[in-house]
């Protein structure tokens, strides 16, 4: 479970580097033309944050002194923070390339699963 919130990370962080340069370049007129550059950028913006969190809690789940108590809430809350990405971000990315804004509808879910996870981050600190 330890590599899986690391390797998460990791992946999600090269994916938001990438996807902000293609953004940035070769999507760059695309997004202007459908004003959907900021959308891009709090997804990519968002994707990252998480990216850096799900590192944080893989490192976390390593430490000899975390406690059972706080490795399942870290655990959990690495859960929330990659579904909230997928949901999230995923969504955000769905509206730039296909213009269907329906696709905002799933958007605040994903938020609602990251700020889980923050909640769960918290509660691990507070159980360690």
């Amino acid at each position: 479970m330890h590599p899986f919130f690391l390797q998460s990370g990791a992946i999600l962080g090269f994916l938001g580097v990438s996807l902000g340069a293609f953004g940035a370049h070769a999507f760059r007129a695309m997004l202007e033309l459908s004003k959907r550059t900021d959308t891009f950028e709090t997804a990519v913006k968002y994707q990252f944050y998480h990216a850096l969190a799900l590192i944080a809690i893989g490192i976390l789940l390593q430490l000899p002194a975390t406690s059972a108590a706080s490795a399942k809430y870290y655990s959990w809350a690495g859960y929330g923070f990659l579904l909230g990405v997928v949901i999230f971000s995923g969504s955000l990315y769905a509206i730039c390339f296909t213009g269907i804004t329906r696709f905002g509808a799933v958007a605040p879910i994903g938020g609602l699963c990251m700020l889980a996870g923050w909640i769960l981050l918290l509660i691990g600190g507070l159980k360690s």
